[in-house]
């Protein structure tokens, strides 16, 4: 695992009866691997985690990895209020063949430093599998601490960190205090190319769902030292990451691959569809967003090859 690049935190596609759909959701995995990114991870936040069983997370991960056939690693996320689950969590997705996990503190208990660490510890002990670590303390409300993470790095397999704190100066601390020994991923949408200028090595992406291509193209252009193109799209796709900070993230996202045909607004409940002012604002973000989408530059065989 490098770490580097684009990750897309893929939702999971629903029919409307709500059984996951694998066909549509398998048709957004093809359009991200055809866009080039470095990952595919499954069942976060936008993967409507919550409302999966232990069951169809499972044959969710089976699926996609089978289906991915080594193109790329796929990364499962681990949301756990019990230690044993998210050890239980992590054997099982070494067993099934994902390359990496992205793991979340203790859910709904506020653990104070010594049971962070400890949980974090445990998980890494228990599997040989590289773990990204995910830091966002405005929606999980605990902060993973340089301190805590001064800890933490004795274990090798603990190598990445997706960086949600919203301070991108968060990216400069950890990479001048860690160096090169643990990869920072942007996890905020809307602070993407400014961690990206700051040295962070990917990008967890959320509106990538909808748009694959100009999400890697503004990774690469960056990575290439074309800043000013980067900043052209980026500019264009603001408007549209900051769907990626709201509570309904995941109706705003889905709806906007609905909109491109990468996906369907079908979730699971408690989550409903949008309805009235507020679909109707959203559409049209996403209809100025798609009706004034950039042509995106042409890359060389060197930069379609950045890592």
């Amino acid at each position: 695992m490098n770490w580097h690049g684009v990750y897309p935190a893929l939702t999971t596609k629903f029919q409307a009866d709500g059984a996951i759909d694998y066909r549509t959701f398998m048709r957004n995995v093809d359009a991200q691997l055809e866009a080039e990114v470095e990952g595919i991870i499954l069942g976060g936040t936008l993967g409507e985690s919550s409302v999966l069983t232990t069951a169809e997370k499972q044959e969710l991960t089976e699926r996609t990895i089978a289906h991915v056939a080594g193109k790329v690693p796929v990364i499962l996320n681990i949301a756990e209020g019990a230690t044993h689950e998210a050890i239980n969590r992590a054997r099982e997705a070494e067993a099934m063949g994902a390359k990496g996990l992205m793991l979340l503190p203790p859910m709904r208990y506020a653990a104070d430093h010594r049971e962070v660490v400890a949980y974090f510890r445990a998980v890494a002990d228990s599997t040989s599998l590289p773990i990204m670590i995910y830091n966002n303390p405005v929606d999980y409300k605990t902060q993973v601490t340089l301190a805590m993470f001064d800890e933490l790095l004795v274990h090798e397999n603990i190598q990445a960190v997706k960086e949600s704190t919203r301070d991108v100066s968060n990216v400069t601390r950890m990479i001048s205090r860690y160096s090169d020994r643990i990869k920072v991923l942007c996890g905020v949408d809307t602070l993407a190319m400014e961690s990206l200028l700051m040295g962070a090595h990917g990008w967890v992406a959320g509106l990538v769902c909808a748009f694959p291509k100009e999400t890697v193209a503004i990774y690469k252009l960056v990575q290439a030292g074309r800043i000013q193109e980067a900043l052209e799209i980026y500019r264009w796709f603001l408007p549209l990451l900051e769907l990626d900070i709201h509570p309904k993230l995941v109706q705003y996202i889905k709806l906007a691959e609905q909109q491109v045909g990468l996906g369907t607004e079908h979730m699971r409940p408690p989550r409903l569809p949008l309805i009235g002012e507020e679909r109707e604002r959203i559409l049209a973000i996403l209809d100025e967003g798609i009706r004034n989408r950039p042509t995106l530059p042409t890359l060389n065989e060197n930069e379609h090859a950045l890592r």
